[in-house]
């Protein structure tokens, strides 16, 4: 996170008051924020449309980037419920009053080697960026990389603590089954798709919009602006390849290897493992 970022994250921590009907969208950068933005809204809105002339950002904006920016601080008790806040913040600098309201909490978690990739690709548009160096920083933590595995289990633990509260979805998951996760991501905000809904194709047209490969496709992404701190951001580069191992094509076997030890070394013991056997784990959980 950079120093803006902790600052307005300071901000958030000291004037947002969260409610029990407020939903709390939270990914690590990089992690497929764009794509669950546009479903989530899609779903508990029904109005997929609205993609068609405005960016997921506009839709939904960041907390830390967006809202509480420029010394603003925001009057937001006149948004009509439930309010849709999005940030990358970390359980831990969140508002006590997030946990303390049981507010619904929605966590998106990616590889963390295509999650790398995507980061570096991103970065690697404002400023020339080797890759053996940018992953050096990733996997110690420092830069602008931040702490993926600390931030990643941090919401994790909390999902297991508070699984009516944390849904914890993973970005490879969310892929391999767009529409029934998109049942249960609305189920989980309190808006189902209703049987007459399903019927008539409501939920299979939401995933159809919020495809990357249509969102990115649009004359809003493609040429449009978004507002970010203290400057206008191309919407295009929010947008890439979204393929599930796409790190393959980008990480030597030494440097995925690495990234693979730390993070047995990181989710040891908590119960959090990734695909195949994560998805094994998670379905047992929620069966108890």
């Amino acid at each position: 996170m950079t120093t803006a970022g902790v600052v307005s994250a300071m901000v958030v921590k000291s004037h947002l008051t969260a409610r029990a009907t407020d939903i709390f969208l939270v990914t690590f950068p990089k992690s497929g924020t764009t794509w669950i933005k546009a479903l989530l809204y899609s779903a508990l809105h029904r109005r997929a449309d609205e993609l068609l002339a405005h960016s997921p950002h506009q839709l939904i904006s960041f907390l830390e980037s967006q809202v509480f920016v420029k010394d603003r601080i925001p009057d937001l008790s006149s948004l009509p419920e439930p309010r849709l806040l999005m940030t990358h913040i970390p359980s831990q600098l969140l508002p006590d009053s997030v946990a303390a309201s049981g507010c619904k909490v929605v966590y998106l978690c990616r590889d963390p080697k295509d999650c790398f990739v995507s980061l570096w690709h991103f970065w690697n548009r404002f400023m020339p960026w080797n890759i053996d160096d940018a992953h050096w920083q990733f996997c110690n933590g420092v830069s602008l990389f931040g702490l993926y595995w600390e931030h990643v289990l941090s919401y994790w633990n909390w999902h297991v603590e508070r699984p009516s509260e944390v849904l914890f979805l993973t970005y490879e998951e969310l892929a391999a089954d767009t529409l029934g996760h998109l049942r249960r991501l609305a189920e989980f905000v309190g808006r189902p798709f209703t049987t007459e809904e399903q019927d008539a194709g409501v939920d299979r047209k939401i995933v159809e919009i919020c495809a990357m490969e249509s969102l990115s496709g649009l004359e809003v992404n493609r040429s449009g602006m978004t507002n970010f701190t203290e400057k206008d951001v191309p919407n295009n580069i929010f947008f890439r390849r979204g393929v599930v191992g796409d790190w393959r094509n980008h990480l030597t076997p030494e440097m995925a290897r690495r990234i693979d030890e730390i993070t047995e070394v990181k989710f040891k013991g908590s119960g959090l493992l990734l695909h195949p056997p994560f998805l094994q784990v998670k379905r047992e959980l929620n069966e108890l």
